[in-house]
């Protein structure tokens, strides 16, 4: 995944972040997304903190003797002590129903809450949780949060994210109401998936092939395009995003998704001013529009204004990078293993309460 602003000796390295590596949003994927490699120059780091990893690492141990099994039993974890309940809020009830929604996708994952402490902040308490996998593979290990007054946030690590029985709500309605790109799949918004990504990011390219089997996969879903240019590391990025807007503008998404993946594969011709040129009359074309047209629609102010606005949604929801995805406000690379996306989008969706059939 490519970070906004990175600079350019930083553009293919691995950059952690929310839910774990949940970017910029990234250390809140360390809380929600799985031990993976989300792409082939990424790899999602062993850290129970948003933008890291969603399930602690369990600590180094020294090679295990040839007569030592593996464990195969669920983890016990101490019993929790009333002592360690000190805090009015927030309650064991909605911290478990937070952990549901963070981690309930993944059936082998089992998790106790040990503590919620009042601290010396008026309102801020900290929880104390313990966690492990019903395979009993992974020493069961602790991880600590503060939620803060307001109950609706909470610091795990560097990150601040949602927090509450429902997490993704906020962001789901925010979606809902300014999510504007082209879409393929359902008009309604009740299992709504909007991609983040920049024609000119490698793993956004590597993404549509997840992006295609998703369209498969889920006929009721809205699967939205939501134009994300990193311009400050992908300088031709900015004219590919103003092509978008305007083949989008021209032909709608009949036109748009075609020409999206004309500049996918063509992606190598967007490292040069005149290459980028030529790929974008190409793929125009390939939409079935005249190259002529979607460049003069690009040159105008209209289209330029519209460019300015493009960073303001990503920038509110606090996502810098991409691939990014937001199922129904929950964000998640979009290059994790298919069938790991897939079930995350079934989850979500059985959370909310979507019918799938």
């Amino acid at each position: 995944m490519l970070l906004r602003g990175s600079f350019p000796a930083l553009k293919e390295k691995i950059l952690i972040r929310p839910y774990a590596r949940l970017l910029s949003a990234a250390a809140l994927i360390a809380l929600s997304v799985p031990v993976m490699q989300a792409a082939a120059q990424q790899q999602v780091s062993p850290a129970p903190v948003p933008g890291a990893q969603p399930t602690p690492a369990a600590p180094a141990q020294p090679a295990a003797r040839p007569s030592a099994p593996a464990p195969t039993a669920a983890p016990v974890f101490p019993k929790p002590n009333p002592a360690n309940f000190t805090a009015d809020t927030p309650t064991k009830d909605t911290v478990n129903a937070f952990l549901t929604a963070i981690w309930g996708w993944d059936e082998n994952r089992v998790w106790q809450t040990e503590a919620i402490l009042k601290t010396q902040v008026a309102g801020l308490s900290k929880v104390v949780v313990y966690v492990g996998d019903k395979a009993g593979k992974q020493k069961p290990a602790a991880f600590g949060f503060f939620v803060l007054p307001d109950g609706k946030h909470i610091i795990a690590g560097d990150s601040v994210m949602d927090f509450g029985a429902q997490p993704f709500a906020e962001k789901r309605q925010i979606l809902e109401a300014r999510a504007d790109g082209p879409y393929r799949g359902a008009a309604a918004k009740d299992l709504e998936i909007v991609e983040f990504a920049d024609f000119q990011c490698p793993h956004c390219k590597e993404a549509q092939a997840n992006m295609d089997k998703l369209a498969t996969d889920f006929p009721k879903a809205r699967i939205v395009f939501q134009i994300f240019p990193l311009t400050s590391i992908h300088p031709e990025s900015g004219p590919a995003a103003e092509y978008a807007l305007c083949v989008n503008k021209l032909g709608g998404s009949t036109a748009f998704f075609p020409f999206a993946a004309a500049v996918f594969d063509g992606q190598e011709g967007l490292a040069t001013p005149d290459g980028a040129t030529l790929t974008l009359n190409s793929a125009a074309v390939k939409a079935g529009l005249d190259p002529a047209k979607v460049s003069a629609c690009a040159a105008t102010p209209a289209i330029k204004q519209q460019m300015e606005t493009l960073g303001k949604l990503p920038d509110d929801l606090g996502i810098n990078e991409t691939p990014m995805l937001a199922i129904n406000g929950r964000e998640i690379p979009a290059n994790l293993p298919y069938e790991t996306l897939k079930k995350l989008v079934q989850f979500q969706a059985k959370l909310d309460g979507v019918s799938l059939q």
